[in-house]
């Protein structure tokens, strides 16, 4: 049996029409391979670990890499290598801030605020407001709780900036850089620990001590009470931050190291807390009594009862 030409302006007629016509010949059904895929049934075991691929931000990776590819990089002793670090806008940096103080439970912060752009801007400037309110606060909290001693002399602690510096920047340096290589040297060890990246990692903890600026602010109020509310609270928030952050990435691994890592985090975190609230705060202050000379009129009237 021949084939018939179509011509161009014919029109196909209905498919039963053409089946009659010719019973032996061959259909092909053409579907959306897209929606075919729909219904395919998922591999077991397939849901959980697209969670913890969401979780982790696993699912932007290969875009992520994309995109860095496409950008020129530059040495790491020129002033451009170092700008990509601050290369954020407001609006970014004011999100980070809000994503820091309001933690949600299953969102992960590196995946929701910062792996699309990781910054050095927001954690460096948070740590210096940080350091500047903690000893600023605790000075006037020092001549608030002595106001009205009659032998109380008010002088400024300015070693205190260079303390509290000290203890911020080193807390929101060294710990993600211990923490960095931890995840590295477990990623070696078990294949299914994503280890996230330094940058990522500095990024977290500074935005997580956004909280404690205003916390340091309401220290100044002479109650002790008051003061352990607000650390706790403070605590709450930026330690929920982190072990909801670092918990997806290490939960693949054995039971006592997943669990070690998160308590060894938050203990940090409580260290830092308590340890600027009793030093800079709740310390006993040694009064600062002035120094008083005897006058001539106090020297004669002594050699005159002797």
């Amino acid at each position: 049996m021949g084939m018939q030409e179509l011509q161009p302006g014919q029109e196909f007629g209905d498919g039963a029409t053409l089946l009659a016509a010719n019973p032996d010949a061959t259909t092909i059904n053409i579907e959306d391979t897209g929606e075919t895929s729909k219904h395919q049934p998922r591999p077991r075991g397939s849901s959980g670990r697209e969670e913890d691929e969401e979780l982790l931000g696993n699912n932007d990776s290969d875009e992520t890499e994309l995109l860095a590819g496409q950008k020129k990089s530059s040495p790491f002793w020129t002033f451009e290598y170092y700008q990509t670090f601050f290369d954020v806008d407001t609006h970014q940096v004011f999100d980070r801030i809000k994503g820091s103080l309001l933690p949600v439970p299953g969102k992960n912060f590196v995946r929701l605020y910062v792996r699309s752009n990781p910054d050095l801007y927001g954690p460096f400037w948070i740590c210096a407001t940080l350091v500047f309110a903690i000893a600023i606060s605790g000075n006037l909290s020092n001549f608030l709780i002595h106001l009205g001693e009659k032998t109380y002399h008010y002088v400024p602690e300015f070693q205190k900036v260079s303390i509290a510096a000290t203890i911020i920047y080193a807390y929101a340096w060294l710990v993600p850089l211990a923490l960095w290589g931890f995840l590295m040297w477990r990623n070696s060890k078990v294949m299914n620990i994503v280890s996230y990246s330094f940058l990522e990692i500095v990024c977290v903890y500074g935005y997580s001590l956004f909280i404690y600026i205003p916390t340091a602010v309401l220290w100044i109020i002479p109650q002790r009470v008051v003061r352990w509310v607000l650390v706790m609270i403070a605590l709450g928030i930026s330690g929920s931050v982190l072990a909801m952050t670092f918990w997806p990435a290490v939960r693949e691994d054995n039971r006592r190291v997943a669990l070690a890592t998160i308590v060894t985090i938050v203990l940090l975190h409580v260290l830092l807390s308590v340890g600027c609230l009793a030093y800079f705060f709740d310390a006993p202050e040694m009064d600062h009594l002035p120094t008083t000379t005897a006058t001539p009129n106090q020297t004669v009237v002594a050699a005159k009862s002797s």
